[in-house]
């Protein structure tokens, strides 16, 4: 005999209770050869999660004639600021078609941040030191980190499929690669490999 519609609603509660409960999940990203990819942005799109704009703020700063961090990860929205704590004056610049920048021979800080509303990736430059460079990578999600040296990222995701993008600085291409990710009842480590 079939399940009544009475039986089948507490079953469809309950899977649907269980795909929006978090469990920690610890991401593992790798290179075409296996190898683990540290210092690389992890983005994670939640299936079925509305997103709204950030309107947080951010820094990349210059300390000792190098951008810190190296590796910028904000959300859409972010308003970031170029702090130059160095005695020397910097020009900041970016040519990136997500944010052209171009912060004049400055010391301290500008007055204004620099807002970064298109997702991608943004590689920032200085005009006097041609040996700093940096990167911001620009995601349309509020769940993001950067990995380890182990290649690891840590997240409370809730179980079910979900599209992580990822990009690191020896790729090829500025664009974020999408790979499909499973989070499993569990939670865990669950390893992704980019194609690049």
């Amino acid at each position: 005999m079939p399940p009544s519609l009475h039986q089948l609603v507490p079953t469809a509660l309950a899977l649907s209770s269980l795909a929006a409960q978090a469990v920690p999940v610890t991401v593992q990203l790798r290179g075409p050869g296996g190898q683990p990819l540290a210092g690389a942005a992890v983005a994670i799109e939640v299936k079925g999660r509305t997103v709204k704009t950030s309107t947080t703020k951010a820094e990349m700063g210059q300390r000792d004639r190098q951008f810190t961090p190296e590796l910028l990860v904000v959300q859409t929205g972010t308003a970031v600021s170029f702090p130059n704590f160095d005695a020397v004056r910097h020009h900041v610049y970016s040519f990136s078609p997500i944010k052209v920048i171009d912060i004049k021979l400055y010391s301290g800080t500008p007055a204004e941040p620099i807002v970064f509303d298109k997702p991608g990736v943004a590689t920032l430059g200085c005009n006097i030191h041609d040996r700093m460079s940096a990167h911001i990578v620009v995601v349309d999600t509020p769940t993001f980190g950067r990995t380890d040296d182990k290649g690891q990222v840590a997240f409370d995701l809730p179980v079910g499929e979900h599209v992580a993008k990822a990009w690191h600085g020896g790729q090829k291409s500025t664009n974020l690669q999408s790979v499909k990710l499973e989070v499993p009842a569990g939670g865990g480590p669950v390893a992704l490999t980019l194609a690049e």
